[in-house]
């Protein structure tokens, strides 16, 4: 069977690093209460000439160079993000015409920090139906965009950056040994969309709008919601979490990926964190941290990795792929 195997992977991040000190004198936080509540130390925020798509442009190639292709290589552009350059065009148009590819096709996906996870889902089915053959999957945000600095609740835990992967048809047995996606499974339910929004939009305010977040309510379904899909994925793909070798969850907050992690049973040496460097940075959360756990060799080719995350919608997803 065919199946979608990673062939490179990429990540930028804008010049500008935030710690949490800086917020000491915006909003009434410290370092230790934002540590202590989240995990965050730092994140980056982009300047004005660093946007969603020139991010996700930077991702694009580093992920092109890793994968020894060029964007003649690639048939499809799947872009997940939430803070598109533009109304429309979609900001993969955009990424594609500064990559130089006048050939093929590319959209955006909205799920929010689920984003990358549903976009590497979709790109599979692509593949797998024979309409690509590589798919430049991207995840590239500038929450910082979108925030009310004077809301403390929220302006501390968001950040800037994309990720990417370039996936490629690849001849599979159809068994777990495979390389590539094995198994995928996506959630939304549309009743919690007040707990995790932004309260503005073209057919509504005619404006942006800022992100508003009740905390605790996202907390308290957020393990539950997570464990869901994995469980499965698990089930889907016939193993349990002992079989795993990396789980690469959405950096939102440190307690959430801790809480999910021992619920799930996955050693606390499998998890990759990457949430004290990067804050939340929605659809790029999960490529940034793919990215550091490959640049750093703990994610090494024949791995299985497990992807997780959920964001306002309330969306979540997982997939299982060996790398």
């Amino acid at each position: 069977m065919i199946r979608s195997v990673v062939r490179g992977n990429g990540a930028a991040l804008p010049r500008r690093i935030m710690k949490n000190a800086d917020f000491e004198g915006m909003v009434e936080t410290s370092d230790e209460w934002i540590v202590q509540r989240t995990g965050i130390r730092q994140r980056h925020v982009a300047a004005d000439d660093e946007t969603t798509a020139s991010l996700g442009e930077a991702a694009a190639r580093a992920a092109l160079d890793s994968a020894g292709l060029t964007p003649a290589d690639i048939d499809l552009i799947v872009l997940a993000t939430s803070t598109p350059n533009n109304t429309f065009p979609a900001t993969a148009v955009e990424i594609q015409n500064r990559l130089g590819m006048h050939h093929g096709f590319a959209f955006d996906m909205q799920a929010v920090c689920s984003g990358f996870v549903y976009a590497v889902a979709t790109a599979d089915l692509y593949i797998r139906g024979g309409l690509a053959k590589r798919v430049l999957v991207i995840g590239s945000e500038t929450f910082s965009r979108i925030l009310d600095w004077n809301d403390r609740s929220t302006c501390v835990l968001f950040g800037d950056g994309a990720g990417a992967v370039v996936l490629e048809a690849a001849e599979g047995r159809g068994d777990i040994g495979d390389r590539g996606v094995l198994a995928a499974s996506l959630r939304s339910d549309g009743v919690h969309k007040d707990k995790l929004f932004v309260d503005g939009g073209p057919s509504t305010t005619g404006t942006v709008g800022h992100l508003r977040m009740e905390g605790r309510e996202v907390f308290k379904h957020a393990v539950g919601m997570i464990t869901d899909v994995i469980e499965a994925t698990f089930a889907e793909a016939r193993i349990t979490a002992n079989d795993l070798d990396w789980f690469v969850p959405h950096q939102a907050n440190k307690r959430i990926i801790d809480a999910s992690a021992k619920k799930l049973g996955i050693a606390e040496e499998k998890v990759v964190v990457t949430v004290d460097l990067h804050g939340n940075t929605s659809a790029a959360s999960v490529p940034l941290a793919l990215s550091v756990a490959v640049a750093d060799g703990r994610i090494k080719k024949g791995d299985l990795v497990l992807l997780e995350a959920m964001g306002g919608g309330f969306t979540w997803g997982a997939v299982l792929l060996r790398w």
